[in-house]
């Protein structure tokens, strides 16, 4: 009997993941052996990425069938009915990127250079949203169970008719819309940097240098996750069944999330936590000791693997604060928190907070910070878990996984074996 056996169906084929990992291995070869310009680099791998996991969902998953979208083909609403709807919605589209366009332009951190490229990029494609929109919300509401959804209720807000506005679907709207809004920007202004990092780096020292390896699998890793994490940020649509189905309602949750990125980061260099203070590389701290280093190298490494893994295997549908489908695959057969608790203890490993070069106390100062940042992160899982915990599908899941997962599976045997170690008869000796 397989120890998976009752595990529920994820919402996410695993196949959807590997496909893009694959896409984006062959394109990152490609793209090491041309003379390809950063920023190109970067949209091809992008796309590159994208394009073979959505053919897959659809001829293959045929997601769009499920009733999860909130489409059915069946269902045609005339013409009639549907022009004042379409028109509502894009007057609701219209409301909502003004306002992301004077949160962009009213908050200073923007204008930084770092998020130079994420605009040059919308300035690119912003006249084919404005093109595609029409079309695509036309097709969408016509096949819609209720097309007056979140956009519909905005619609109406922005035309000042209060009377017809559901005010819960526009603030999830809204939330939804923050949360595609914010890490878009920020996970596309981490793209060039990070797939710099991997196309310039040295591969010379790779089998040169105790570490340089390790060191290079971090990048490649760390490359997989902010791609398939932007990748996610982009493709929220109702056909692929990607959509945002809500958005985090806690504001324990957006507190605990918001301190974890730019700008209002706390555990970064500098900040009230950070764990840093008087520390170095890992490499430095092992320089000389080769097997240790080897040893604890592999350790971080696979650690990253595992972090990387938790992201790839959502496919399209990576986000942080909202429901795009329960994932029961992939690492998250083993934990529910995977990428949480793979990034917490990569932390203690890659930078050794209770190693210091100051003095002792520094030391413990950094071990203090670092445990505070882990309870975020305690945070962040709880508030996900409440916020999932509506929908009877993670539940269950949850279920599952307390029974199943590594950790309690773990606790179990150690439990027995301290039984059995309890029953055992001592023996005697005789007289």
């Amino acid at each position: 009997m397989s120890k998976w056996k009752g595990r529920p169906e994820s919402d996410v084929s695993s196949v959807t993941g590997y496909v893009g990992a694959l896409s984006l291995t062959i394109m990152l070869l490609v793209i090491l052996v041309s003379d390809v310009a950063l920023p190109a680099a970067v949209f091809l791998l992008l796309l590159g990425t994208a394009v073979p996991m959505v053919v897959w969902d659809l001829a293959v998953g045929r997601v769009y069938r499920r009733a999860s979208t909130g489409l059915d083909f069946s269902l045609k609403h005339s013409a009639a009915d549907l022009r004042p709807v379409v028109v509502t919605k894009l007057l609701g589209l219209l409301a909502t990127w003004t306002l992301l366009g004077l949160a962009y332009f009213s908050i200073r951190s923007y204008a930084s250079k770092e998020f130079d490229f994420y605009f040059a990029l919308l300035d690119l494609v912003l006249p084919f949203l404005i093109i595609l929109a029409p079309p695509y919300i036309w097709w969408t509401s016509r096949h819609m169970v209720d097309p007056k959804d979140g956009l519909w209720h905005v619609g109406k807000l922005a035309c000042l008719q209060k009377d017809q506005v559901d005010k819960a679907k526009v603030i999830d709207h809204l939330r939804a819309w923050a949360v595609k809004g914010f890490f878009l920007a920020l996970m596309i202004s981490f793209c060039p940097n990070i797939v710099a990092s991997v196309i310039h780096f040295d591969l010379s020292t790779v089998f040169d240098e105790p570490g340089a390896f390790a060191l290079f699998l971090i990048r490649l890793l760390f490359l997989y996750d902010i791609c398939f994490g932007t990748i996610g940020y982009v493709l929220t649509l109702r056909p692929l069944d990607s959509h945002i189905r809500s958005a985090n309602p806690f504001l324990g949750g957006w507190a605990a999330v918001l301190v974890c990125y730019p700008p209002m980061i706390l555990m970064g260099p500098g900040g009230p936590l950070d764990y840093r203070n008087g520390g170095q590389a890992w490499t430095a701290w092992f320089d000389g000791m080769d097997g240790l280093l080897i040893i604890w190298g592999t350790a971080i490494v696979m650690l990253t693997f595992i972090y990387a893994w938790a992201t790839v295997i959502f496919g399209i549908r990576f986000s942080n604060l909202t429901h795009r489908g329960i994932i029961t695959n992939g690492p998250y057969r083993y934990f529910q928190h995977p990428a949480y608790f793979s990034k917490n203890v990569f932390w203690w490993l890659a930078h050794l907070p209770f190693l210091s070069t100051v003095d002792t106390t520094t030391a413990l100062q950094n071990c203090t910070l670092l445990l505070v940042v882990n309870g975020i992160y305690y945070l962040r899982a709880k508030t996900e878990e409440h916020h999932l915990s509506g929908d009877p599908h993670y539940r269950e899941y949850a279920a599952w996984i307390a029974e199943n997962g590594i950790l309690p599976r773990a606790k179990m045997r150690i439990g027995r074996c301290l039984d059995a170690l309890q029953k055992r008869p001592t023996p005697t000796s005789g007289v």
